[in-house]
C-alpha cells in the first residue's frame, strides 16, 4: 500500500487533506471501500461522490471542493487512475533463462526469458531482457527491442522489427505475406512475392490475435506508441503515425498512411492507398473510401432501428436521384417565374 503523500512524490497532482492515509487499490465511485482510491474522470458521475466509501478520490480541480473526502487534484485525473493502477499492479516478472524445450539458434542476453517450446531463428537480434514466451517463434534475423514482451504463440516472421517496450499478446503474426496476386487474362492468379518487412516502433501494444502483413516491395510500418486491439488486419505496406490507437475489428487495406494521434474506431475500415491526416477520429463502423486531409472527427454510420423502419427509409432512399433532379427542376422553374 502506498500513502498519499508517496503517491503524489511520485505521480505530482495536489494533495489536499491527510496525506498519511494508505491506499492499496483503485476502484470506481460506486465499489470503492475503506483502503481503495476512486477516481472522477467525467463530470457526469460526480453525483456519486458524496455517496463514495473510498479513503480518498482522484479529482480535477473543478471538482475538489464537491467532496469531503481526502483527495489528488489533477488536471487529468483518468491518466492519474492509469498511473496509480500500473503502480499497484505490476507486471510479473519472468525469469531469466532458456526452458529445455525452447530452439534458439542465435546468441540471447542472459537478462532474456525464452518459454517452453519457443524457437529464435538463426541471426536474430534479441535485446536485454526480453521475454519470449511459450510457444512463440521468431523467425531468421528478426531484430526484438530491450525489454519487449511477446505472450504465448506470437509469430514473427523472417527480417522483422520489433522496438523496445513493446507488448505483443497472444495470437498475433507479424510479417505474413501481403494479399498480393495479379490476374492472368482466364481469371487465375499469379501470386506477387512480398519481399518487404514489418517495422514496429517502440512503446508499442498489440492485441490478439491482430496480424500485420509484410510489404510487397516496401516495409509495412508502426509508429512509435502505435496501440492496436484485438483483431485488427494491417494490409501491406500500411504506414501508422505515432501515438495513433485502433479498437478492434478495424482493417486497413493495402499502402494507406495514418498520421499521428488518430483514433480509429472498431470496426472502421479504411480503404487502400489513401492518407489519413493527423489527429483524425474515425468513429466506430465507419467506412473510409477516399482521404481525410484534415483533423477532425468523421463518422458515417446509421444508428439502429426496427427493421421495418429500416425498410421504409431505404425505400426512399432508393428515389434520392430522382428526388434531386426534381428538386432542381422546380428551383429552375421558380426562377424562371421570378423574370
Amino acid at each position: 500500500m502506498y500513502s498519499l503523500s508517496e503517491l503524489v512524490a511520485r505521480l505530482g497532482g495536489e494533495l489536499r487533506g491527510d496525506g498519511t492515509i494508505r491506499v492499496g487499490r483503485v476502484a470506481t465511485l460506486d465499489a470503492a471501500e475503506e483502503g481503495d482510491l476512486a477516481f472522477l474522470a467525467n463530470p457526469r458521475y460526480a453525483a456519486k461522490l458524496p455517496g463514495c466509501r473510498a479513503s480518498a478520490v482522484i479529482l480535477h480541480p473543478d471538482a475538489a471542493e464537491r467532496s469531503t473526502l481526502p483527495c489528488i487534484v489533477t488536471p487529468n485525473p483518468y491518466v492519474y487512475y492509469a498511473r496509480v493502477a500500473q503502480l499497484f499492479n505490476p507486471p510479473r516478472k519472468a525469469p531469466a533463462g532458456i526452458h529445455r524445450s525452447a530452439v534458439v539458434e542465435c546468441t540471447v542476453p542472459e537478462s532474456v526469458s525464452v518459454g517452453p517450446c519457443a524457437s529464435i531463428g538463426e541471426g536474430a537480434q534479441i535485446g536485454e531482457g526480453v521475454v519470449v514466451s511459450a510457444g512463440v517463434r521468431i523467425g531468421r534475423d528478426c531484430v526484438i527491442g530491450d525489454g519487449t514482451v511477446l505472450h504465448p504463440n506470437v509469430t514473427i516472421y523472417d527480417g522483422c522489427v520489433i522496438g523496445r517496450d513493446c507488448i505483443l499478446h497472444s495470437g498475433v503474426i507479424v510479417g505474413a505475406d501481403g494479399f498480393g496476386f495479379a490476374r492472368e487474362s482466364d481469371g487465375s492468379w499469379v501470386k506477387i512475392p512480398q519481399v518487404g518487412r514489418v517495422v514496429i516502433g517502440n512503446d508499442v501494444e498489440i492485441g490478439a490475435n491482430t496480424t500485420i502483413d509484410r510489404g510487397a516491395l516496401e516495409d509495412t510500418v508502426i509508429g512509435d506508441g502505435v496501440k492496436l486491439d484485438n483483431l485488427i488486419q494491417i494490409a501491406h505496406n500500411v504506414r501508422i503515425g505515432e501515438h495513433t490507437i485502433m479498437a478492434g475489428c478495424a482493417g486497413v487495406a493495402g499502402s494507406a498512411v495514418i498520421g499521428k494521434r488518430c483514433m480509429i474506431g472498431g470496426q472502421a475500415g479504411i480503404s487502400g492507398h489513401l492518407e489519413v491526416a493527423d489527429d483524425v477520429v474515425v468513429s466506430a463502423w465507419t467506412l473510409v473510401p477516399k482521404s481525410l486531409r484534415k483533423p477532425g472527427v468523421y463518422t458515417g454510420t446509421l444508428p439502429v432501428q426496427a427493421h421495418a423502419d429500416w425498410v421504409n427509409n431505404f425505400s426512399h432512399l432508393r428515389h434520392l436521384d430522382t428526388m434531386a433532379r426534381r428538386i432542381r427542376e422546380l428551383e429552375k422553374k421558380i426562377e424562371q417565374d421570378k423574370t
